[in-house]
């Protein structure tokens, strides 16, 4: 299957992966094409970007919560458009665990056999980055770098010396970005903003990105991304017949899922009902909840005064309607989330508090699970932790699902709060890993016949 696609690395965090990502999405189009983009590694909000500038949702490409064959696999079956576009994580050979590979940006453009794009951070310094750009190339046997990105250029002057010392490479130069501060996408909480409610920032993007594309090559980047080898097809999934429903909270407060979640949950019987905790007073006629990650602190006012909702959702819960809920969602349902000296009233579901941290826990996790609505019987689990809060005064005859060996949980290496038909976690799974979506859906149909 011929797949044109292209992999945009950095040579570190913070070099601009993101913003000339869209820019080159951006670029792409003004020549007719469409785009699908990636995103690889846990992150839930450079793919909000990604989708935001090409019109279609990103997904995700992490080996260690996907695997390698249903990474590929999701990666194949998932370029639809002309030609795939995949962002990078941290520094291009930057894995999992000290000198391993392994998750890195290089490890999936390996995977999925893609020619990739270095960009290199030029502002302090101008031959030496030939020393930078030939380590990224020979560090590994094949580096799959097939061209070179330089950014924040300071003056022709300094884009000639690096242009002359970057011969030594033999790699085209496929942009050349200048120094500017308005060229670079503002930050917050946990990374950049969220797009769902910020119509001014996707202006922004567009801005961002019409002004970067100016300063790339985009038909040598073209003639890269089109030199690829062919990946096998893989089988079209076949889709259950709908049975269940399944509300999902969507709205600026909880809005971090995996695009690949989602579908699997349609593609075992579910039919997917959004409705917005923050400003709607009923929830859609459902046999089951999905409340996913996201900021309730920062719209904590709002939520604790929409007492409707947090009545309704409590009730639900207590009538064992099968609730799945990750990180944001864990806070919503806990009694109460503190932020900035702050405390807002939540759906009480848990007897704990949420308070915010100034410290982010950004981990990998792994454990096992017991029996509960994702899974039938114990196994192991792999999944990923990311947030800036900690649970406070933890009953302490709470029941928990996970037991972690990596990553630190809710208390203890514990983590998956259990009430009622209720599953809420840190956590973040991957529903393709196991069979966690069939089991969802086999309990929301289960209730919808009592």
């Amino acid at each position: 299957m011929k797949i044109p696609r292209i992999v945009l690395a950095g040579s570190s965090s913070g070099v601009g992966k993101t913003s000339i990502t869209c820019s080159i999405i951006y670029a792409l189009q003004k020549q007719g094409y469409s785009v699908q983009p990636f995103k690889i590694g846990p992150d839930y909000i450079d793919p909000s970007y990604l989708s935001s500038i090409s019109k279609n949702e990103a997904f995700n490409l992490d080996v260690w919560l996907m695997g390698k064959n249903h990474l590929l696999s999701s990666f194949i079956s998932n370029s639809k458009s002309n030609v795939s576009v995949i962002e990078g994580v941290m520094g291009f050979y930057d894995g999992f665990g000290g000198d391993s590979n392994y998750a890195s940006t290089h490890h999936v453009a390996s995977i999925t056999k893609s020619p990739v794009l270095l960009i290199l951070d030029a502002s302090k310094t101008a031959r030496s980055i030939a020393a930078t750009a030939l380590g990224f190339q020979k560090f590994h046997k094949n580096s799959r770098i097939a061209g070179i990105i330089l950014n924040k250029i300071g003056s022709k002057k300094h884009e000639n010396l690096c242009r002359q010392a970057l011969q030594k490479t033999k790699l085209p130069i496929v942009g050349v970005i200048p120094k500017d501060p308005l060229l670079s996408l503002e930050s917050r909480h946990l990374g950049l903003f969220t797009t769902l409610d910020e119509k001014t920032l996707y202006k922004k993007i567009q801005k961002v990105s019409k002004i970067i594309s100016k300063n790339l090559d985009i038909n040598q980047i073209i003639k890269i991304l089109k030199n690829t080898t062919e990946l096998q097809k893989v089988p079209k999934p076949s889709h259950k017949k709908p049975k269940t429903t399944i509300a999902v909270a969507l709205d600026t407060s909880f809005n971090f899922y995996y695009q690949d979640n989602l579908e699997s949950l349609r593609r075992e019987g579910a039919s997917l009902k959004f409705f917005s905790p923050v400003n709607d007073k009923k929830i859609p006629k459902c046999d089951g909840l999905y409340i996913g990650g996201g900021f309730p602190e920062i719209l904590g006012s709002k939520l604790a005064k929409n007492q409707t909702m947090k009545k309704l959702i409590k009730n639900l819960a207590e009538d064992n309607l099968p609730i799945y809920a990750e990180c944001g969602g864990l806070m919503y349902l806990t009694k109460s989330i503190s932020s900035e000296n702050k405390k807002y009233k939540m759906v009480g579901l848990f007897d704990a508090e949420t308070s915010m941290t100034k410290r982010m826990k950004l981990n990998y996790t792994k454990g096992k699970i017991s029996r509960t609505i994702i899974s039938e019987s114990p196994h192991s689990i792999q999944g990923h932790e990311f947030h800036y809060s900690k649970l406070n005064s933890v009953s302490s005859d709470s029941q928990f699902a996970y037991e972690l060996e990596i990553g630190d949980g809710i208390k203890n290496q514990k983590d998956g709060l259990l009430q009622y038909n209720t599953l809420a976690s840190y956590g973040h799974l991957y529903f393709d890993s196991s069979n966690y979506a069939e089991n969802f859906v086999k309990n929301c149909t289960k209730y919808s016949r009592i």
